[in-house]
Formats: structure tokens, C-alpha cells, sequence
């Protein structure tokens, strides 16, 4: 029997970012859904020469905790997902690949997997990088918004937290598969 897609009926925007349609479902169901409509991020697992994780942590307010992450935010306009990957790792932690060229073929950065957030109510992608022999080269350069602290953890560490739940976020967890799977350290 072959899957068909939801038939929209109409499409409200109550707020920037917030889709609501109204679908017939393929049984002639008809129901209303919430669609957020995000653009790409990207985000990196950074590590050090040492085998360290570059880790920050920073309070998101979904969940109400202070969490820990991997360095990433949103792809701006006119920029590839890796110079966005590049720039928040640079932006949240002061870390980067040095010296950090222009090229999107950069020495030392890897792009390792793409995944939805959350494909039943998300439209965007996340792009998801490896950098590896990172270094210290500037200071933090956070939004106004942002407070983050930056933490040097063991790989192994890592995937003990991953394991552990300490890493609440998914797209953290498919990040980490994604660059253990690049660097073989999984099958």
C-alpha cells in the first residue's frame, strides 16, 4: 500500500516562524498541525590535539536546564553551512582550526552529516562537521543573548555523558555518531 502525503487545506501564520494547516489525512481525516519554520544550522564536534571535545554549556529555556553542546547555530543568509560551522565554533568558544582559511575544502574540518531536527513539525536541516587539532585563537564573541561557558572534556567523557543522558539534545547525540563514525572509532 504506498504512503501518500497530507492534502493542506489552508495554512495560517499566527507568528514568524509558526506555521498552522489545517490537512486531510489520505482516510479523509482532517486535522491541524503546528509546522516551525526554522532555517539550517550547523553545528561542530571540535576536537583538540589532546582528544579533548570542545563542549559548551548554556541554558535553554524548552527544557528549562542549563545543558551541554557541541558549538552551532544558525546558517545566515549567503553562508555555507561549514563558514557558519566555523564561525559559531569561533563565536561560542574561541576555538577554531589555525590558521582558519577561507576555503570551504579547509584543512582540519570535515563534514561529517545532515538530519532533521525534528521532520514531523521542523523544516530545516542541521549540517553537522568535525574539526580536528583545534586551538584557542580569539576570544568568545557572543550574542547578546547568549551566555555560554566552554568546557575541555576527554573524548571518552564524551560518549560516557552521551550514554548517560548528559547530552539531552539529539542533534548532539547524532553529531557525536556522526564524527565517531568519520574518525572509525564505531562500526
Amino acid at each position: 500500500m504506498p504512503i501518500n502525503p497530507w492534502k493542506v487545506l489552508e495554512s495560517t501564520r499566527p507568528r514568524k516562524n509558526l506555521r498552522v494547516d489545517r490537512c486531510e489525512l489520505p482516510n479523509g481525516k482532517v486535522i491541524e498541525t503546528m509546522i516551525l519554520e526554522f532555517g539550517t544550522w550547523a553545528t561542530t564536534v571540535a576536537l583538540t590535539k589532546k582528544q579533548e571535545v570542545v563542549l559548551i554549556k548554556q541554558y535553554r529555556h524548552g527544557v528549562g536546564k542549563i545543558i551541554w553542546e557541541f558549538p552551532g547555530g544558525v546558517v545566515d543568509a549567503g553562508e555555507s553551512p561549514l563558514q557558519a560551522a566555523k564561525r559559531e565554533l569561533l563565536e561560542e568558544s574561541g576555538f577554531g582550526v589555525a590558521p582558519e582559511p577561507e576555503k570551504e575544502d579547509a584543512p582540519g574540518w570535515y563534514k561529517t552529516g545532515v538530519v532533521s531536527p525534528n521532520p514531523d513539525n521542523h523544516t530545516n536541516v542541521i549540517h553537522t562537521f568535525l574539526a580536528l587539532d583545534v586551538e584557542m585563537i580569539a576570544p568568545q564573541d557572543l550574542d547578546p543573548t547568549e551566555e555560554i561557558d566552554v568546557h575541555l572534556v576527554p573524548l571518552e567523557e564524551v560518549l560516557r555523558m552521551a550514554t548517560n543522558g548528559e547530552l539531552l539534545q539529539s542533534m548532539q547525540v547524532s553529531a557525536l555518531f556522526f564524527a565517531l563514525a568519520h574518525l572509525n572509532k564505531i562500526g
